[in-house]
């Protein structure tokens, strides 16, 4: 039996207890056969020095969200899902408010996944354009 969206997301959601996503208060908001979003909140919990976004939790959005992403598409009683690379050219600032990140395949392999993440902001300004490859690795026996 396939779970519904809304399932799904609250499914993903509490297999972020007790790890970085929590951490960071990221959250899965929607997802559809082709995408899945989620949301970081932008505070002092995750600017640089300055009080801009730190460009190393974009890219932990980035990674968690494209990695729940291929963790969907794979068969997990056989396999696992592990980041491989992860690319991120952070285009503009944010101070505040939410970013939000959209993942989508570029690539949907047996073996590896290439996933294209779009990260904006509250006002649906590009904020960074990120992409991730992923491995599915056979669980040992």
């Amino acid at each position: 039996m396939q779970l519904s969206k809304k399932d799904l997301v609250a499914e993903l959601n509490a297999m972020s207890k007790n790890t970085l996503m929590e951490t960071l208060k990221i959250e899965i908001t929607d997802c559809g056969d082709d995408f899945l979003i989620a949301k970081m909140p932008v505070n002092s919990r995750v600017h640089q020095p300055d009080g801009v976004l730190h460009g190393g939790a974009t890219a932990a959005l980035a990674e968690s969200i494209g990695s729940f992403a291929s963790h969907i598409f794979t068969d997990l009683e056989n396999y696992f899902v592990r980041g491989i690379e992860i690319t991120a050219n952070h285009l503009k600032s944010v101070t505040d408010g939410y970013v939000y990140a959209k993942a989508t395949f570029l690539h949907k392999g047996r073996t590896t996944q290439l996933l294209d993440i779009r990260v904006t902001d509250d006002n649906d300004n590009l904020i960074s354009i990120c992409k991730l490859s992923t491995i599915s690795l056979p669980k040992k026996k």
